[in-house]
């Protein structure tokens, strides 16, 4: 194995690119605007705490292995050295080795190189593993993370002459995924989809999405631009493959949508769903609203709200880690308060931080909820979303119900988010709750806030042994909780206007 000098005046591509293809969300645009150095937002502290857990989780399994040789040190060229000599010789482990091979995509010679975590010997040569963080690794949850592995794949199989023993994963719940390898087919395929993306004369079109773009670098670039154009896909309803499938036909914005098709034409246009064609069906009445409604700037209330009456009313919000960040779905803050004639205080039950912390916050929970209903009675639980819903539920066959207290509020629990969308179209990308609020006239007091922060601040204050900094982390995230709460108040009364 000869080490090749390398092209200066090649185009080069790395596995990487096929990480920012997909992540935060699959994008062809930022694949492109990332090669032209557009200035790009620094990664929030969520994203800070993503990787830093992914390096950990690594670094514990790098501390598992007796006998590594490490080839993080040192220029790219001088590892690619280092790596095809330790290749030769009976190292058990190779870490962060570098592999590099030359390829014809699209008819265009490039180099491409790629940096395994693990390279582990085991005749007649090498498996390769990688660790992330996921728990989930499959095409749909994760396909950066297979794509990247077969083409890790083929780049072995091109240094060393053979192919790699076995393709692995080390998850983020511990277990080892076998993934067949390919020959690298499909990573080749799309290492030179982004080779076209980055080679087009014209901008690719990738529509905006209020959840797509929520953790994008380059979100303030192409949101602005996309509400000046009135692109199409910033009406709910118009999801990403509709919004492509109405471009091809000419459709750019909702005033196009709005002139070139009634309802019935809607209806009828088919659009790629998975690998067929779907009618738009009976969503073209409810897009075509949030199309009247963010043309005119105004909303449009098209049936009639259905709220109970009641003296009042308590607010109740959750906030838990998604499981690629717990062993389990955890909610970690239970926040209720009563809003209306008799107001009441701020609440919450809050999962302590040792092994029984999980169902200390479920019972402090029922236990809330329980106090509630004997000062207020059979009051309603409004919340906004179906998460409350679907927590409790989980939470009920962990843990039990032993005095029907759960069950009592999820029969009694008002979800606010379908009463809004099926009764009123409104001039915004999103009926997300935040963008909601701040439509009614709703304003937080703190400047850093929403899931994602609160699951990053709780974190650190698990792995903090400072007490006085975990309390402080706690009130913050117990005040963006109340906040949550007032908001959806804000939101409640408003509808109660109508």
């Amino acid at each position: 194995m000869a080490l090749t000098p390398m092209n200066k005046d090649a185009l080069h591509l790395a596995a990487s690119d096929i990480h920012f293809l997909y992540q935060p969300a699959e994008c062809g645009l930022r694949v492109r605007l990332r090669h032209l150095g557009e200035p790009e937002a620094e990664p929030g502290p969520f994203e800070q705490l993503i990787f830093r857990l992914g390096e950990r989780h690594e670094q514990a399994h790098l501390a598992s292995f007796p006998e590594v040789l490490d080839l993080r040190q040192g220029s790219r060229e001088e590892r690619e050295r280092q790596t095809l000599e330790a290749l030769q010789g009976d190292h058990p482990v190779l870490y962060r080795p570098v592999l590099r091979a030359v390829a014809a995509l699209g008819g265009v010679r490039v180099e491409i190189v790629g940096e395994p975590d693990f390279l582990i010997r085991e005749d007649p040569g090498h498996l390769l593993r990688d660790a992330k963080l996921a728990r989930r690794i499959d095409q749909e949850a994760h396909p950066e993370i297979l794509l990247q592995l077969q083409l890790y794949g083929w780049l072995y199989e091109q240094v060393a002459g053979r192919p790699p023993v076995r393709l692995e994963i080390y998850s983020g719940n511990g277990e080892i995924v076998v993934i067949p390898y390919d020959g690298g087919k499909r990573a080749l395929e799309v290492l030179e989809r982004i080779l076209a993306l980055r080679l087009a004369k014209e901008e690719p079109y990738s529509p905006v999405g209020w959840s797509k773009c929520g953790g994008c670098g380059f979100r303030r670039r192409c949101w602005p631009r996309a509400e000046v154009l009135h692109d199409v896909a910033l009406v709910v309803g118009v999801d990403q493959g509709l919004a492509i499938a109405l471009r091809e036909e000419g459709i750019r914005s909702y005033d196009d949508l709005l002139r070139e098709f009634p309802e019935a034409r809607l209806s009828e246009f088919k659009r790629p769903w998975g690998q067929r064609f779907h009618r738009v069906g009976k969503s073209a009445a409810g897009i075509l609203r949030n199309a009247k409604s963010l043309a005119s700037g105004r909303e449009l209330v098209f049936c009639p709200l259905r709220l109970p009456h009641h003296p009042n009313f308590a607010m109740f919000d959750l906030e838990g880690l998604p499981p690629h960040l717990d062993d389990v779905e955890k909610i970690y803050l239970w926040g209720m308060q009563v809003f209306g004639e008799r107001p009441g205080e701020f609440r919450a039950a809050t999962g302590g931080f040792g092994e029984e912390g999980d169902r200390e916050g479920w019972e402090g929970f029922l236990k809330l909820a329980r106090g509630v209903f004997e000062a207020y009675g059979n009051i309603p639980f409004v919340h906004w979303a179906s998460y409350e819903k679907t927590k409790i539920k989980i939470y009920m066959e962990r843990f039990g119900d032993w005095e029907g207290v759960a069950q009592q509020v999820l029969h009694n629990l008002l979800d606010l988010l379908p009463i809004v969308r099926d009764s009123i179209a409104l001039p915004l990308p999103s009926y997300s709750l935040k963008v909601v609020e701040e439509y009614v006239g709703f304003r937080r007091s703190q400047k850093e806030n929403g899931g994602d922060w609160a699951i990053a601040r709780y974190i650190e204050a698990t792995e903090t042994e400072d007490a006085v900094r975990r309390d402080a982390l706690m009130e913050k995230i117990l005040a963006y909780n109340r906040e949550d709460l007032e908001a959806t108040w804000a939101v409640l009364q408003w509808l109660r206007q109508k």
